[in-house]
């Protein structure tokens, strides 16, 4: 398996992820005394979500070429 396979396999499980940290931090937010914990749970959350998407922006992981004919 390439590393870009294996980031399509796991990209699914890292949104899911960030989306359950950004809204726990969003939860901590609406307290006063907690608010920039929660804050930062819910930035930590959302980098969290788009770990996959950074990783092919920054060029870390690169998509596999397709040919521009589809297969017979």
């Amino acid at each position: 398996m390439t590393s870009f396979e294996v980031l399509q396999s796991v990209s699914v499980i890292f949104h899911l992820a960030g989306l359950a940290v950004c809204l726990a931090g969003l939860g901590l937010a609406r307290r006063p005394q907690r608010r920039w914990i929660g804050r930062s749970l819910a930035l930590l959350g959302f980098i969290i979500a788009a770990t996959p998407t950074l990783l092919q922006l920054l060029g870390v992981i690169e998509p596999v070429p397709m040919s521009s004919l589809p297969p017979a």
